[in-house]
């Protein structure tokens, strides 16, 4: 990759293997907008567009030292997605055509804190409305950048009660994104600790969080600290696996198992007739 400063931002020469709109609007992350093309957003405390300019990959608002420091890692640039994809590709039919059908998804590295809560507001929600309540949270609770806010940190959302939250509308969640924030914040639940834990501990510390099962750590373990052996299972997963791949249990995909699941997940919601 090449990186070179453009007037709003820099510009990146030389990536592959990344389409923003599989990326970005995949469920995954609840916080970006897009609007012709470009994609707007909060993360890690800073407000940037993201666009590509011809093959180029153009990031607004943003510096070469902020790209390294930040962005880089954020969309995940140094992993050899093609690499993976052919290696996911080999373990069955299926999966080949939904590696295919978006090879540019990425993992994003999402600040923990934020996945954890982001998914706990996930559960029994659909991705409209939870993008809806993360806004409204962020509104509420967060810094203002611009017309956009950063998402409020685990020490501010801590010394709040469970009624607080309701201008969010997040309903039986509150209590739950309460408790994580000051288990989180209180130093009961260490989310750094859980990038090395083995992965049952890992799992077994974000439980430790009133209202977060295995389906809501396993989120956070992937899409928040990059755990990407993980294979996070809700309805729609469960259903692809037992009519798409009815020979395979979540433990048969190896170790890029949460990439596999995102083409797989992806596949599946764009697919819904396969279901029928």
């Amino acid at each position: 990759m090449e990186v070179n400063k453009i007037k709003n931002g820099v510009k990146i020469s030389g990536v592959s293997d990344l389409d923003l709109a599989q990326t970005l609007d995949c469920g995954q992350s609840f916080r970006w907008v897009e609007e012709n093309g470009k994609f707007s957003g909060v993360a890690y405390g800073k407000k940037v567009e993201i666009y590509y300019e011809n093959d180029d990959l153009c990031i607004d608002n943003t510096t070469s030292e902020d790209f390294e420091a930040v962005w880089r890692e954020y969309l995940d640039l140094d992993l050899d997605y093609g690499k993976i994809r052919a290696e996911v590709s080999a373990l069955h039919p299926v999966l080949k055509e939904a590696c295919a059908y978006a090879p540019g998804i990425r993992i994003l590295r999402q600040e923990p804190w934020e996945a954890l809560c982001t998914f706990i507001i996930s559960q029994n929600n659909n991705i409209k409305r939870i993008k809806g309540i993360v806004g409204r949270l962020c509104e509420s609770f967060g810094e203002r950048i611009e017309d956009y806010y950063t998402f409020p940190s685990a020490e501010k959302l801590a010394s709040l009660e469970a009624e607080d939250l309701a201008p969010i509308r997040a309903g039986f969640r509150n209590k739950y994104i309460i408790d994580a924030a000051q288990k989180v914040a209180g130093g009961e639940v260490n989310l750094e600790k859980c990038r090395t834990l083995e992965y049952e501990q890992a799992r077994a510390e974000l439980m430790k969080i009133k209202g977060v099962g295995v389906k809501v750590a396993d989120c956070t373990l992937l899409f928040g600290l990059h755990r990407i052996e993980a294979f996070p299972v809700d309805v729609w997963m469960r259903r692809a696996l037992e009519k798409l791949f009815p020979d395979m249990t979540e433990n048969d995909f190896g170790d890029y198992a949460g990439i596999a699941q995102q083409y797989i997940f992806h596949y599946s919601r764009m697919h819904p007739e396969l279901f029928e």
